[in-house]
């Protein structure tokens, strides 16, 4: 197990940080000792079109700072230009670098239709997953990696849902499945990119996420999540946000982190990489159990794909 790594005099910008895997993640780095610009569209303002009032950018960077980085909350609609443009031009103002982009932009779980033909869905709908999961991805790329490229050792990481493996497999939904898979291929031309400015750039996924809007819909809390198991036994291989927070926390705390550069990664396997735990303890496995059991038809469980079954592991990720 590598020691945990220290982020102190770090730059970093969780973008969409407002809840779920963008919030563990600013808040992991911020754990590490970096400074953290957390975005967003939901302020205690100001609601986004998910709908989630409870949930705030402002909450998200005072989480960072009682971790023991330092958040910033910036208000920032990353599909909008000249306000991606006004967050980096701040940044260099304030920090004079950047040195961690996590592009965690997303937001359109409620425009999913699955088990629709694309003749059938929502156009709008669909069309506006795409400004959501990927034009706001570019968007945000075109202005922050000027400044990431000024030192060496920068590093990206795109966020998306499943593996470049897993999303063989047809996500069912024509626009959800372009949208999910487009963050790969991201990271792959931004590895070519980067490359001769010693940058790195990687597509990362969580596991089945126990995120706030995912427990909401079970009924269940992060105390009671393994209630929602009868109801949906595949959930017993879930996993909290931390998991995907200590990931990235490694990843940039990393010196040889360039190996990884354009690659797909995640949560797990970069657990069983590292050596931590999720917050239980424990290390679940979530893709090997898909792509093993509920894709392969091997007989085997869910607590066969979550090891160890060991005490809960420290905040630092250990």
């Amino acid at each position: 197990m590598l020691p945990a790594a220290d982020l102190t005099g770090r730059v970093a910008l969780v973008a969409g940080a407002t809840r779920g895997a963008g919030r563990a993640m600013a808040v992991e780095l911020g754990r590490a000792g970096a400074l953290v610009y957390v975005t967003g569209r939901t302020t205690r303002e100001r609601v986004s079109e998910v709908g989630r009032a409870t949930e705030t950018i402002e909450q998200t960077a005072e989480l960072v700072t009682g971790a023991g980085g330092t958040g910033v909350a910036v208000p920032t609609d990353h599909l909008e230009p000249e306000q991606v443009r006004a967050l980096v031009e701040r940044i260099d103002r304030e920090q004079g670098r950047l040195d961690i982009l996590v592009n965690s932009l997303w937001g359109g779980d409620r425009l999913i239709e699955f088990d629709t033909k694309v003749w059938d869905l929502d156009l709008a709908g669909g069309l506006r997953m795409f400004r959501l999961g990927v034009d706001a991805h570019v968007i945000t790329g075109h202005y922050a990696l000027p400044l990431l490229i000024r030192r060496p050792g920068g590093l990206v990481v795109e966020v998306t849902d499943g593996t470049a493996s897993f999303n063989r497999t047809y996500r069912g939904s024509l626009c959800y499945d372009i949208t999910k898979n487009v963050p790969h291929r991201i990271a792959f031309g931004l590895a070519a990119e980067l490359k001769e400015y010693g940058g790195t750039a990687v597509s990362l996924t969580p596991g089945f996420l126990r995120s706030e809007e995912m427990l909401d819909r079970f009924g269940v809390t992060e105390e009671t999540w393994r209630d929602a198991i009868a109801k949906e036994p595949h959930f017993a291989i879930a996993e909290s946000p931390a998991l995907i927070g200590r990931a990235v926390r490694a990843l940039a705390g990393d010196p040889d982190k360039a190996r990884w550069s354009g690659r797909s990664l995640s949560s797990g396997q970069l657990a069983k990489e590292y050596g931590f735990t999720d917050a239980d303890g424990t290390r679940p496995d979530c893709f090997g159990y898909f792509e093993d059991v509920v894709l392969g038809g091997r007989d085997a469980g869910p607590e066969d794909y979550r090891t160890p079954a060991a005490a809960p592991s420290s905040p630092g990720g250990a």
